[in-house]
């Protein structure tokens, strides 16, 4: 059966360019006969940026859910990516909908027995690596709370609180508020609560 393909490429920076990476997945496709839908490319955009920032990922998902399409190629893992557990959990999202997944430098097809097994590892690997960090979190929280020391943000000024209320009472916006005062948004989102709850 031939296979749907969309490629994927992404750079980091605007003086880099993503031709490369097409020239060579072009090529694989052709050697390997799958049928090219669509290329998308996210030029000078971080891996670390979310879907919304990333247009040509946001557009490869839907053609995910879609299932307009049987198999991903991309260069390398970190195209799609910055964490391992982003790419667990967009093999998961992929995987739900049967689209495989084809890696070029990693050696990673998951259409293959071998390439599934390897994603099986990373699924573990993943697991182990947030357990590791639950457990150093709450050593962490343990260590500081026998030396008595409070976890959490630190108590906002309540001089600052008064600012806060003033210039909320004024009319004035809760970003505006934010900005002008230096206090977190969230911060003057709940003074602005306690306010409406006490009046």
């Amino acid at each position: 059966m031939n296979k749907r393909v969309a490629i994927y490429l992404r750079v980091s920076t605007d003086s880099q360019t993503v031709e490369n990476q097409r020239i060579e997945l072009a090529a694989i496709g052709e050697r390997l006969g799958w049928t090219i839908v669509e290329v998308l490319a996210d030029e000078g955009i971080s891996g670390a940026k979310g879907r919304d920032k990333r247009p040509g990922y946001d557009r490869l998902m839907t053609m995910v859910a879609r299932k307009e399409i049987d198999l991903i190629a991309c260069w390398s893992v970190d195209r799609l990516g910055r964490s391992l557990q982003h790419l667990i959990s967009f093999l998961g999202e992929i995987n739900a909908r049967g689209v495989d997944l084809y890696l070029h430098t990693q050696g990673l097809d998951t259409s293959t027995p071998a390439g599934r097994a390897m994603f099986s590892m990373l699924s573990v690997f993943a697991e182990f690596e947030r357990s590791i960090l639950r457990e150093r979190i709450m050593a962490g929280l343990g260590r500081s709370k026998a030396q008595g020391k409070r976890s959490g943000r630190p108590p906002i000024d309540p001089t600052k609180v008064e600012q806060v209320k003033r210039e909320l009472g004024r009319g004035m916006s809760i970003n505006a508020t934010a900005k002008k005062l230096k206090v977190g948004v969230g911060t003057v989102h709940r003074l602005k609560q306690q306010m409406a709850q006490a009046a």
